[in-house]
């Protein structure tokens, strides 16, 4: 299987290629940086993409900044949107499989029980309705698209353009401030960037059908929640105190509740993880402890 990768040093594409790369199995990879290929010009993906062979492509690359997506929204439907059609057109041209990652800010955040595949997108703000678009064109374009749901990533290497990731960021403060302020009612499912590459690889082990499927580590969150676990396994002494959203006000309207349903992804690959297990792996392998 030849499985080309867009996003590559991303904090999800890094995982997928680490994982790809690892794999002892007859998997060829073809990594994509922006420097092969520019996702904003579109003349570009078609020329590149139809000048190499590959049997499945994993599009990782993405415009994540929430906040920016506000005031740059044609910049942001291109990537998330445009480009993803392109990318599911030349699929199906080749035959080929598409993997697409979409995001858990496609849902309103109105209900109180975890979103499943069939419950009915919402977005409240630019990048998510991006991405709902990007779903859409994709599945329509070519029949063999998997739509990958994540959420509120941590990995190793840190959101691009964002600084590092959550977890990072919070150490970090804690370290040097000692006190911190953290946001208690907005829910989710907090997700390692590691675990979803194994997700993808096991979708594509199986053959699983074409459609959506919530990729996600399992169990509930709030941003306290995971800032004092991430603390508490650092072994950080600091005091947190749990605020409202409106604390920090922010251009983008956030969903309250985004928390993903992964049954239907657990039914074709088996267990997955809780988020504290998967927390505690990340600290593992990325040395975040020593890091900071």
């Amino acid at each position: 299987m030849r499985i080309a990768v867009t996003g590559v040093n991303g904090q999800l594409g890094s995982d997928v290629i680490k994982l790809l790369l690892s794999c002892d199995s007859d998997i060829s990879v073809v990594p994509i940086t922006r420097k092969e290929c520019d996702l904003i010009s579109l003349e570009s993906v078609r020329r590149f993409f139809n000048s190499i062979e590959f049997d499945v492509l994993i599009n990782c690359a993405a415009y994540t900044n929430v906040e920016k997506a506000e005031v740059d929204a044609d910049h942001c439907f291109l990537i998330n949107s445009k480009s993803s059609y392109e990318l599911s057109s030349i699929c199906k041209a080749k035959g080929a499989r598409f993997v697409h990652i979409s995001t858990d800010y496609v849902f309103d955040g109105k209900q109180r029980t975890p979103y499943t595949e069939t419950d009915s997108p919402a977005p409240l703000n630019v990048y998510g309705a991006s991405k709902l678009m990007g779903e859409s064109l994709a599945r329509t374009e070519c029949d063999d698209t998997l739509i990958l749901r994540v959420a509120s990533l941590f990995g190793e290497k840190g959101a691009s353009g964002k600084g590092g990731n959550f977890i990072t960021t919070i150490l970090r403060h804690a370290r040097e401030k000692g006190k911190l302020s953290v946001v208690n009612d907005q829910w989710m499912s907090p997700t390692w960037t590691g675990d979803v590459a194994k997700m993808i690889l096991a979708l594509l082990d199986k053959k699983a059908p074409a459609g959506i499927y919530h990729a996600v580590n399992s169990g509930v969150a709030s941003w306290f929640d995971l800032a004092s676990y991430a603390c508490q396994l650092a072994d950080v002494s600091v005091d947190i105190t749990p605020v409202s959203s409106t604390v920090y006000p922010t251009i983008a309207t956030r969903p309250a509740y985004s928390v993903l349903d992964n049954s239907k992804l657990q039914s074709i690959i088996g267990n997955i993880d809780s988020w504290q297990d998967a927390f505690r792996s990340y600290m593992r392998r990325s040395l975040v402890l020593q890091d900071l």
